[in-house]
């Protein structure tokens, strides 16, 4: 059977291409001084499902950070009291984001590129910062649209910019929920990006953007 012929590769951004690579090793560093022996693989695992199910709004706050944190520890056995979920807020929150390894070959892809993401209006910025200022066509982020992810319209909003019909489209997320679910709704074609392979049961799913090699050529 002959393969699909896709026009541009759709990547979501926070977790997917960019992530913070200080934030768990700076959890477990918080936890150590408070008393707390946690093991990283189950942090990082339940940091990872508690992040499918609670939305983050665009712009966040100390607040919502508290309230995370205080899931993420109490799914690890652990009753948080106010010192801790502040000491967890200094140290984890806004933290540098950092492009992932397997990105680089993200430059090899003879695709045209763009950026579908949950993220406030510095998206831009920090993506061109990170890779330069020509990777991507066109970047559209949740707070400037004024919709976001899992809302449908903010898919048909990117059918909009790009101009592409949705089977021309290969798309590439980190959550079941944001991502796959609603772009597969309209007809996206979309993989999973599983680099800590906690859904391996999961259909169409990639261990690292080196894998779009092959799905791509």
């Amino acid at each position: 059977m002959q393969k699909k012929k896709y026009e541009v590769l759709l990547l979501d951004a926070a977790n997917t291409i960019i992530y913070k690579p200080d934030l768990i090793p700076s959890f477990l560093s918080v936890l150590k001084k408070n008393g707390f022996d946690a093991d990283e693989i189950q942090l990082r695992k339940n940091h990872k499902l508690l992040s499918e199910v609670i939305h983050f709004p665009d712009v966040t706050s100390k607040e919502f950070y508290c309230m995370f944190n205080n899931e993420v520890m109490l799914s690890m056995g652990i009753v948080s009291s106010k010192q801790l979920l502040d000491d967890i807020f200094a140290n984890c929150s806004y933290l540098p984001w950092r492009p992932f390894q397997d990105t680089h070959v993200l430059k090899t892809l003879s695709i045209k590129k763009a950026i579908l993401s949950n993220f406030n209006a510095s998206i831009n910025i920090k993506i061109n910062n990170i890779f330069g200022d020509h990777l991507f066509d066109s970047i559209i982020g949740s707070e400037k649209e004024g919709i976001g992810k899992p809302n449908i319209e903010f898919y048909k909003r990117a059918l909009d910019v790009l101009n592409v019909d949705p089977e021309k489209i290969l798309y590439v997320g980190d959550s079941i929920k944001l991502d796959v679910v609603p772009a597969r709704s309209i007809g996206i074609e979309t993989y999973l990006i599983d680099r800590d392979r906690n859904f391996l049961q999961f259909n169409k799913r990639i261990d690292s953007l080196a894998d779009l090699i092959e799905i791509i050529k």
